[in-house]
């Protein structure tokens, strides 16, 4: 984010009639709908603060620092995201190997509900890796590898159950497949359409169902 608030100062005391926690939580979504929408680069504190009504003297009664504040936003992103990957890739009402796609519908929805001005905060402060603070990258690391475990495990039941080729490296298969959807992601905001979301998971499963027979 640009330098705008430059060291931690003990600010003025938030408003009596503001709960707290009430507080934070909202700076919290307004980060996460400023990083998501602009990016790092190209976001700023007093951006955040100014939605949110809070008076940029108090922000460190919330937050240690922009680094902690930043750590925050990714956290509860990442949590709200596993949630709605669990919740797919759990359904027990649709076989394995056809749950992902439950996932890519959802994503569709999600951007064209948007308007494609947001894809995934993850995969956006990825490309920015170089702008973030140290402490962020293994951050999204470990967000990253929490994905692809959960959906290696997906694919290690549909290949219990026959429908991917009992050779492929589910885990490397998950990877894989993490690293061209933030491409898709990528793709369907430049072009303002779910289509390439679609084409990718298509091209993905074709290639699996193949190998499968």
């Amino acid at each position: 984010m640009n330098e705008i608030i430059t060291k931690p100062r003990r600010g003025r005391p938030p408003n009596a009639s503001r709960d707290n926690q009430d507080t934070k939580a909202a700076l919290i979504r307004s980060g996460l709908e400023q990083l998501t929408e602009t990016g790092f680069a190209g976001s700023g504190i007093d951006v955040i603060l100014k939605k949110v009504g809070v008076p940029k003297g108090s922000f460190y009664h919330y937050f240690a620092s922009k680094e902690a504040f930043g750590q925050e936003v990714i956290a509860n992103y990442a949590a709200y995201f596993m949630h709605q990957l669990d919740k797919c890739l759990a359904d027990e009402s649709v076989a394995e190997i056809n749950r992902l796609n439950l996932f890519v519908a959802k994503a569709k929805i999600g951007m064209t509900n948007y308007q494609f001005k947001r894809g995934c905060l993850i995969g956006n402060l990825g490309q920015e890796v170089d702008l973030l603070p140290e402490s962020y990258r293994q951050q999204l690391i470990d967000i990253f590898v929490s994905w692809q475990t959960r959906l290696a495990m997906c694919f290690q039941a549909a290949q219990d159950q026959g429908d991917i080729h009992p050779h492929i490296d589910c885990a490397l298969l998950a990877e894989l497949f993490w690293v061209g959807w933030e491409g898709a992601v990528s793709r369907a905001k430049l072009v303002q359409s779910a289509k390439p979301l679609q084409d990718y998971y298509d091209f993905f499963i074709a290639g699996l169902v193949t190998q499968s027979k």
